[in-house]
């Protein structure tokens, strides 16, 4: 398929795809999936080769937000059966983070419910970053508090963070339509502003919450320009008790289009599967770590994942290799560029679509399948829990 073709030459440069070309591969036909994997798949082994980045989530503060973001089990108004807990203590965190790095986690990303993070709570995660890095000093620590003040990213450098996530979620135009509490334009800032501090930027999208195949390619060709380190695709979980609990949009191959479109895109950034994968992807889990070098191990933050020692067999099996700790991340351009490449020196220093013209939907491209409520299960174990992690 010349498409396919011109891709992989394209993403092998580095060189940015056309919207046509990144339309085109939400498009194409299951017929053709195997052969889009399989391109995605050459730009994937050149630039990161066989290698699968383990990310592992502590979920500091569990519910009670304040915020209105329609996909979130956290949410204000939301019903959702989930833990809520206020601040781990730091000796708590890092307890909690330990059980990820025994299961082969490279970087802990520890994460806050609410808008953005106060003066105190900076201090709070400061204090949780010292007590794990003080047990486990190679790792990398990676805070996804919300919304950041002036100074803060400052802070939580200078603290130890290596990187700070804050995602865009869906295209600017669609934005007002699953959040109304903040803008499209402060998570940009947010993003900026932890780029400005040094830390490695972590910003990605939520796919399958009723968006257009345009929608799709708008966030990822905004999230290229901002130029993140790294880029989590989540994949909705549509929570009973969230204005999205009905939303089930998603197929496996669709999951793996929109996978093959972000490297395409993005073709030297680690692009990781994130929530979701085990109810959307399901039995085509190991095809995905095709397209992407990176995931979460073990549960998210209030729902669980499959098992870790499911995780690392999968990897395994598929022929992949976890990645040590002593390897960098990105490729050497990258992680050279002065933007705190994810596990470069320099970071551990403290910087931070169809062919022929077929549109998606149509009978060549397999219809989403009942919802499948039953593989969505709230946590109840880890972080916050008497429960041992899935990890």
């Amino acid at each position: 398929m010349d498409l396919l073709n011109t891709l992989v030459d394209k993403g092998l440069r580095r060189e940015t795809p056309t919207r046509e070309e990144a339309l085109a591969v939400l498009a194409t036909s299951d017929d053709d999936l195997l052969d889009v994997v399989a391109a995605a798949g050459k730009v994937r082994r050149h630039w990161f080769g066989r290698r699968v980045k383990l990310n592992y989530l502590v979920n500091l503060k569990s519910g009670l937000c304040p915020e209105d973001c329609s996909y979130c089990s956290q949410r204000l108004g939301s019903t959702a059966g989930i833990l809520k807990y206020t601040w781990l203590k730091p000796d708590q965190a890092s307890e909690a983070a330990a059980a990820g790095l025994a299961g082969g986690a490279k970087r802990v990303c520890l994460v806050a419910s609410g808008r953005g993070p106060t003066d105190r709570d900076v201090d709070r995660v400061s204090d949780t970053i010292k007590a794990i890095k003080d047990r486990h000093e190679d790792v990398e620590v990676c805070a996804c508090l919300g919304l950041l003040s002036d100074g803060q990213a400052e802070r939580l450098r200078a603290a130890g963070a290596d990187a700070y996530n804050h995602n865009l979620n869906t295209s600017e135009a669609t934005y007002g339509d699953i959040t109304t509490t903040h803008t499209y334009a402060d998570r940009v800032d947010t993003v900026h502003k932890a780029h400005a501090a040094g830390l490695s930027a972590c910003s990605g999208l939520i796919a399958g919450m009723g968006e257009r195949d345009e929608d799709l390619v708008d966030v990822v060709f905004a999230l290229r320009e901002l130029d993140p380190d790294s880029v989590p695709v989540n994949f909705l979980i549509p929570f009973e008790g969230t204005p999205l609990a009905k939303e089930w949009n998603l197929t496996p191959q669709r999951c793996l289009r929109i996978l093959a479109m972000v490297r395409f895109v993005c073709p030297d950034v680690e692009v990781r599967i994130a929530g979701g994968r085990e109810v959307h992807l399901r039995s085509l889990q190991p095809l995905a770590l095709h397209l992407a070098n990176s995931i979460f191990l073990g549960d998210y933050l209030t729902s669980e994942g499959q098992a870790g020692k499911a995780d690392l067999e999968m990897i395994a099996d598929a022929g992949f290799e976890v990645e040590g700790a002593d390897e960098v991340t990105l490729p050497e351009h990258r992680a050279a560029a002065g933007g705190g490449g994810c596990g470069s020196d320099a970071q551990k220093a403290g910087c931070g679509s169809h062919a022929g013209g077929g549109v998606c939907g149509t009978s060549e491209a397999s219809a989403p399948a009942e919802p499948r409520t039953d593989l969505v299960a709230v946590r109840r174990r880890g972080a916050g829990t008497d429960l041992a992690p899935n990890a």
